[in-house]
């Protein structure tokens, strides 16, 4: 009775409208709107929502009357689209009429004010948050919602509806729920992070340190014994040469006095001399010390090694004679 009250009087609410409100309105749009309103609520009253819905919208956009759009708020209430509805019959309350108003359209701002408050406790809501990272975009059904929504309750119509979170370098979050009317849900979504998280390394570790081949002193005392060797030499040569000076210098040079023409000879004696005891002395030290060097030398551990032979030194010590022995 009621959904009818406010359609019977409508051809009546559409001829008294204000003219100043609708001076640019003709007789022939207000045919047409009567009409619409008509047919819009014959398919309210029959249960056909969608097309109650498309005649009241249409006759409201021809003209704007509460009688109007109340229809189209009660034909979203019978499709589900609750929260529709409730903008649509908050609308009218906002626009309220005018004091001279026909009756029809009094009838329908009380009616919209009571239905309003009976629809408000039937409109579901869901609450979304969402851990991991901060959300370039969270959609309800693929509809963005702004970000200062997240986290607060929002209003939804009843029925399934699918919620989806996105940010850059995370998968995808969707859960999928279903809000009957009256009811609230918390929706928690947690983003994943596509990048896997970075694996310590392993310590590697440290080599062994190597055996200690000797190497160093081996070479060090090889290289003294040459020296050495090279020394005696020197110093046998010299000492030879400085020996054949000697005695010829003995028969011109009485007395350690040699004559003017003799004196380069005497000098060239005296070198020889010198470089003989030079060569003796470095001799020795090299031959002395290289020995010491190989005999101190750190014993080399054959399992170790990777070749099975190497390099053998051994010092040779004899009677007027000092030297080395070596094998490969």
């Amino acid at each position: 009775m009621t959904l009818r009250l406010c359609a019977l009087g409508l051809g009546a609410c559409l001829w008294f409208m204000p003219t100043v409100a609708h001076a640019d309105t003709s007789d022939v749009d207000r045919a047409t709107a009567r009409t619409l309103a008509q047919e819009g609520q014959d398919a309210l009253d029959d249960g056909d929502f969608d097309t109650a819905r498309d005649r009241f919208t249409r006759a409201d956009a021809i003209i704007h009357a509460p009688t109007l759009l109340i229809g189209v708020a009660r034909a979203q209430v019978g499709l589900g689209h609750l929260i529709e509805a409730q903008e649509a019959y908050n609308r009218i309350l906002r626009e309220g009429i005018a004091p001279d108003a026909p009756e029809a359209f009094t009838l329908a701002l009380e009616e919209a004010r009571r239905e309003v408050l009976e629809l408000s406790p039937r409109v579901p809501a869901v609450t979304i948050r969402v851990d991991g990272a901060h959300p370039s975009q969270v959609m309800i059904d693929g509809v963005p919602i702004p970000s200062a929504a997240i986290g607060a309750r929002r209003p939804v119509d009843p029925g399934e509806h699918t919620i989806r979170a996105i940010a850059p370098g995370h998968r995808a979050a969707e859960a999928s729920i279903f809000l009957a009317e009256g009811t609230h849900q918390d929706v928690h979504l947690t983003l994943a992070s596509t990048t896997p998280e970075a694996t310590p390394p392993r310590p590697e570790e440290a080599p062994l340190a190597p055996p200690r081949s000797g190497f160093p002193s081996k070479a060090l005392g090889l290289t003294a014994l040459g020296v050495g060797g090279a020394g005696i030499v020197l110093g046998g040569v010299t000492g030879i040469m400085a020996l054949a000076r000697h005695a010829a210098l003995t028969e011109v040079c009485p007395g350690d006095v040699c004559p003017r023409q003799h004196e380069g000879a005497r000098d060239t004696y005296r070198t020889l001399g010198t470089l003989s005891t030079v060569g003796f002395i470095v001799g020795g030290a090299g031959i002395v010390g290289g020995s010491l060097l190989l005999l101190t030398m750190p014993t080399v551990d054959a399992s170790r090694t990777s070749s099975p032979q190497g390099l053998r030194i051994a010092p040779q010590i004899g009677p007027g004679y000092v030297g080395a022995k070596g094998s490969f």
